[in-house]
């Protein structure tokens, strides 16, 4: 790491030893001045004897919660910046931060290079601009899991956290891309839930579900007279929303004529209505969204350029499902849960099952896992949903396509890499190479045994090692060829 032309007086707060060493030594390499601190009380007498520039402290501390008293700090020193980590991945934890008043947020595990990054602007930043000031009331856990169903702790979903806190207290529009069943409109209405419009209307209009003629007419108002069937004068989707949101949702489905107007009103915040002639001035955040690719379409003519600059200021992307699969069980129970609330019968989903659903390649993203959830709380007898249940239902082979599962195991063992070697993860250095082997190697041999009934000659015929060989793997991995007998196998010894 290169020094630093701006370096600075950096607290580091976190009761794992190993973090606390990595990234001070980090820092300090780059030139930086570095104290350490493992609780909240270490943490307060340093902040009064070192007065630190940068405070990097992680959530959960072993003497309380590390956020909780964040935004006095900030109030009594207003011109520190504040970085968080926490292991506790999920929106909450991200909004909490930002609305305590922190500089930023970055999930356990964090990349180093990013840590020095957010360290470097805050350090700039602290010599331009005053403390970040909160508008927003505090959001209690409960309040959050209701109005925003937000699931997951992947890093992909980590990103979309972070973008999201950033924009809380601001009008910027928002372009948020995504296959459909994403969660799109959950964004936009978490956006708005949390933001500083949330008194006023959050008013959602699909562009693909409006006949083209009259797309015009639902987005703006229609004077009486102005067309046959027009018997008063009605204000559009812009007035209705005026203080608060207009969702645009599946805006790459826009005619053009319509993209023309709506472009001359985002830059005069004025709206005209069909057949009047006196603009009308309103006041929202534009959200939009789509599934489709908008600079295909700016190519193909259908979608103007400069409306789609207008729109792309701050984009969230999305990932689809079997992008995030780390999510699905989590995703999965909270749709279970949300079943039961609803007065389904509650369903519990073993650790088997939850395993299934992480292989299959979800095309509808998680509305249809949310769909195959609710079908399965209303439709099975069991109370708990067995791996059985998961093969009757879904077609994992065929769905999944003849490459997705590579694709999926290389997903699955690569994210195992990630965090691995990610700071933050608690893995204590050692031969990763070994530890793979250990971890992949022991699925092989029992899988390949059940595949031919336990004969481990034609194991180690399809393995490809010496009969010896494999007789000793099954005794390091502690693979007993007795427990196929078990399960219904003819075990040869």
């Amino acid at each position: 790491m290169n020094l630093v032309s701006n370096p600075g007086r950096i607290l580091v707060v976190d009761d794992d030893q190993a973090i606390c060493v990595v990234v001070s030594e980090a820092l300090r390499r780059a030139g930086h001045n570095v104290k350490i601190a493992g609780t909240i009380g270490e943490r307060a007498k340093l902040l009064d004897s070192f007065h630190p520039d940068i405070l990097v402290t992680d959530v959960k501390l072993p003497d309380g919660d590390g956020l909780d008293d964040i935004n006095g700090i900030i109030e009594q020193w207003p011109d520190m910046r504040v970085i968080i980590l926490s292991a506790q991945n999920t929106l909450n934890t991200a909004v909490r931060a930002t609305e305590q008043g922190a500089f930023e947020y970055l999930p356990k595990p964090f990349d180093l290079n990013e840590l020095s990054r957010a360290v470097n602007d805050g350090l700039a930043s602290r010599k331009q601009s005053a403390a970040i000031q909160q508008n927003a009331p505090e959001l209690e856990d409960e309040q959050v899991n209701e109005d925003m169903p937000l699931v997951g702790r992947s890093a992909a979903m980590q990103e979309v956290y972070r973008t999201i806190a950033r924009v809380l207290q601001n009008d910027l529009t928002i372009l948020i891309l995504g296959e459909s069943g994403t969660g799109k409109e959950l964004v936009a209405h978490a956006i708005h839930r949390l933001g500083h419009r949330r008194p006023h209307p959050f008013v959602a209009v699909n562009m693909a579900a409006i006949p083209r003629e009259l797309i015009e007419a639902e987005l703006f108002g229609y004077e009486k007279g102005a067309f046959t069937g027009a018997l008063n004068r009605t204000a559009g989707k812009f007035e209705q929303a005026n203080g608060g949101t207009l969702f645009l949702d599946e805006i790459g489905d826009m005619p053009m004529e319509a993209q023309t107007r709506l472009l001359r009103v985002l830059q005069s915040g004025e709206v005209t209505t069909v057949g009047g002639s006196t603009p009308v001035k309103v006041n929202v955040r534009i959200i939009a969204a789509t599934n489709k690719n908008l600079p295909d379409l700016i190519e193909q003519n259908r979608f103007r350029q400069d409306l789609y600059y207008r729109l792309n200021v701050v984009p969230i992307d999305l990932p689809p499902l079997r992008s995030r699969r780390d999510d699905i069980p989590l995703l999965a129970r909270h749709f279970l849960d949300q079943a039961a609330s609803e007065g389904l019968p509650r369903k519990t989903l073993d650790a088997e099952a939850a395993q299934l659903l992480s292989l299959y390649s979800w095309p509808g993203n998680v509305r249809e896992l949310q769909n195959v959830m609710q079908r399965m709380a209303v439709l099975m007898r069991e109370d708990a949903i067995s791996a059985d249940i998961i093969r009757q239902t879904i077609d994992l082979g065929n769905a999944a396509g003849p490459d997705s599962k590579g694709d999926v195991l290389d997903e699955m063992l690569g994210e195992w890499v990630r965090r691995k070697l990610a700071v933050g993860s608690n893995h204590q250095a050692g031969p990763l190479h070994e530890e793979m082997l250990a971890l992949v190697e022991p699925v092989l041999l029992r899988e390949t045994l059940n595949a031919v009934d336990g004969n481990q000659i034609r194991a180690a015929g399809l393995l490809g090692i010496n009969r010896n060989t494999l007789r000793k793997k099954l005794t390091d991995y502690d693979i007993d060829p007795s427990d196929l007998r078990q399960k219904g196998y003819d075990a040869v010894e």
